[in-house]
């Protein structure tokens, strides 16, 4: 354990998040600034959003550039990274795998050189329970074997596996935290899931509540309960604290680490439809649809460890709870972030 002069020194430093504009990197931002922390955002807005760049400085930039990454890192006086830029939709993966392999693998490997080249040596990965592939066990722990059965999932595993060697090689020490299905919005009403096109879960169900589009159900044929798919929600919040405890560790010279991240519960394609028609009152329009390429019929995991060493504890331990954060988000902001924008 470092000492608390070493370990407030550190937190002297600015924490640098990339694709700090998305959904997971736009709440984490906020939930380092309301820590104290110094924060400074990279993003190229490809998909992220600059009105939700509200709490630290906003660089758009891509991690790609190495030299603007290292001179960003030099102007804030950056001593910790938060990496989430990376594209993350498992049926993309599938059918584009080069466009992932060259921006997950290729973008974490520029950020890593950045890092280098400026003596960073601390990391937190935003990875992905996509790395198990299809479960023979659950909930999944951490020593679960590794077989993605998708370039999503074989892209994250593989910037975990380069961080071994950068660590031996190069002192980064890192956090890697496994999660998936990332949902819900800021209780506060400041931040939410805008994405264009919509592919996640719940905000779709809700739209198609709203009177939208009716909600395609991919497969309703796994051996489940129900038919479909059973997936683990945590709250994006829940997840930021995650990353906050993940930074803490290694600026008390905590050694490298995989986590979990789940409330350890599964719930359904089916259950999320329930879910959204309590909170908004309405009903869901659903309608099946094919199977998609590369979905497990379950996955749910298991936070023990982080629980146990970090002492994290989820906030929003029911999907209810996740829902009805996403439907209040919805009900203020019914396109989003674009009127924000246009202010």
């Amino acid at each position: 354990m470092a000492s608390s002069t070493s370990a407030s020194a550190a937190k002297t430093g600015a924490v640098l998040v990339t694709g700090g504009a998305g959904y997971i990197g736009s709440h984490a931002a906020k939930a380092l600034a309301a820590a104290g922390r110094r924060v400074v955002v990279i993003d190229n807005l490809s998909t992220g959003h600059r009105a939700a760049v509200r709490w630290g400085d906003m660089v758009v930039a891509d991690v790609h550039d190495v030299p603007r990454v290292r001179e960003t890192i030099r102007q804030y006086g950056v001593s910790a990274v938060m990496h989430f830029a990376a594209s993350s939709l498992v049926g993309e993966s599938v059918r584009n795998p080069i466009s992932y392999y060259l921006n997950n693998v290729g973008g974490a490997l520029a950020l890593l050189e950045a890092m280098v080249e400026e003596s960073v040596t601390r990391l937190v990965f935003s990875s992905t329970a996509a790395v198990f592939g299809d479960p023979i066990e659950t909930p999944i722990t951490e020593n679960h074997p590794t077989h993605p059965i998708n370039a999503y999932g074989e892209t994250k595993l593989a910037v975990e596996r380069a961080l071994v060697h950068f660590e031996r090689a190069y002192g980064i020490r890192s956090v890697s935290l496994r999660y998936f299905n990332a949902a819900g919005a800021d209780p506060e009403g400041d931040l939410g899931e805008d994405h264009q096109p919509e592919t996640h879960l719940i905000p779709r169900a809700v739209e198609a509540a709203l009177g939208g589009s009716a909600l395609q159900v991919f497969g309703a044929d796994y051996q489940t309960p129900d038919g479909t798919c059973l997936r683990d929600y945590v709250h994006v919040c829940d997840l930021s604290r995650a990353h906050l405890l993940a930074l803490e560790h290694l600026e008390h010279n905590g050694g490298t680490r995989i986590y979990n991240l789940g409330i350890g519960t599964p719930f359904s394609v089916q259950d999320v439809i329930s879910s959204v028609e309590r909170a908004s009152g309405r009903p869901v329009p659903a309608e099946r649809a094919a199977r998609r390429p590369g979905d497990p019929a379950v996955l749910f995991a298991s936070s023990d460890r982080i629980r146990t060493e970090l002492g994290w504890r989820p906030a929003f331990v029911g999907l209810d709870a996740i829902v009805e954060s996403a439907w209040a988000w919805r009900l203020t902001h019914p396109h989003g972030y674009q009127e924000e924008a246009v202010r």
